[in-house]
Parts: structure tokens; C-alpha cells; sequence
């Protein structure tokens, strides 16, 4: 299966699911390929925000990735597409070239386990704030991102 998450600017939360995503899809033994991507043009080329590789090396989560901006073609490239936001899935099934291309898009926060009683399938953008909040990005990254290989394989 491809896999491509997606956030505004591929810098912070995107590349931010997809190591954590890899990391865990390879402790668990699930064949994926994952990539991510940001709706927006700005940080094409980049490398992820300081905050996530300091985030991500506190954990012990390699990250390589550089900037890229999802485009219409890349529906055809990834059977699941998983959105950061609610702003990220409007603007990704927009871009959509079809029913069927935007019926793959999701929400990463679906896949949290307590998203039934909380409510919450968002995942905030830490850019341009403290240290804190890409710690909690990345606490709710992980939550989500360990349903999404659950529910992958077939143990939820």
C-alpha cells in the first residue's frame, strides 16, 4: 500500500506522520510505502522544521525527508491519502480528480482511538509556536498514527 500524509506545508506535521508512521509499520512487520506532502508551494525543497527533527530525535525517530507539494497526478500514485487537518482534506478534495480520488482522502485523527469521546481529528499546526506544541503534535501523531497501523492490519 502507498501512503502519502499531507499538511500545509510539508515541514512540520506531515513529514512529522509520515517517520512516525514508518517507524511504526516496521515494528509491526506492515509492507507500506509512505511519503508526504503539503498543499502549499512554500517549502518545497526544505528540510522539516527544526521543531520536528528535534522533536522526532528525542523520540528516536529518524526523519528523511525534503519539502514537496501534492499535486492532482499523486492521486493516482497513493491509495490512501491522509490529511492533517480539516482545512488539508477541503483542499485536497478539491484537488481531486475524481470521486473515487477523493473518497481516499482521510483524516489522520479518525484512526485515534479516542477519537469517540473526544471528538478530536485534528492534528494542530505547531508551526511559528514553542517547542511544546510539537511535542503534543507529535503525542497525537503517534496516537493516531498507531491506530492507522492497527486498522491497516486488519487489528481494529
Amino acid at each position: 500500500m502507498r501512503i502519502c500524509f499531507v499538511c500545509l506545508g510539508n515541514i512540520c506535521r506531515s513529514p512529522a506522520a509520515e517517520a512516525v508512521f514508518l517507524h511504526l509499520a516496521d515494528q509491526a512487520g506492515l509492507d507500506v510505502e509512505v511519503e508526504s506532502a503539503g498543499t502549499g508551494p512554500w517549502h518545497v525543497g526544505e528540510p522539516p522544521h527544526e521543531g520536528t527533527l528535534t522533536e522526532a530525535a528525542r523520540r528516536g525517530i529518524p526523519v528523511d525527508h525534503v519539502g514537496r507539494q501534492f499535486g492532482p497526478d499523486d492521486f493516482a500514485r497513493f491509495e490512501l491519502v491522509v490529511a492533517m487537518d480539516s482545512g488539508n482534506v477541503a483542499e485536497l478534495q478539491e484537488m481531486a480528480p475524481d470521486e473515487e480520488s477523493a473518497a481516499r482522502v482521510v483524516r489522520l485523527g479518525e484512526f485515534a482511538p479516542d477519537v469517540g469521546t473526544t471528538g478530536v481529528r485534528d492534528v494542530p499546526d505547531p508551526y511559528g509556536r514553542p517547542q511544546a506544541e510539537f511535542v503534543t503534535m507529535f503525542d497525537q501523531v503517534e496516537t493516531a498514527c498507531r491506530g492507522l497501523v492497527e486498522h491497516l492490519s486488519g487489528d481494529r
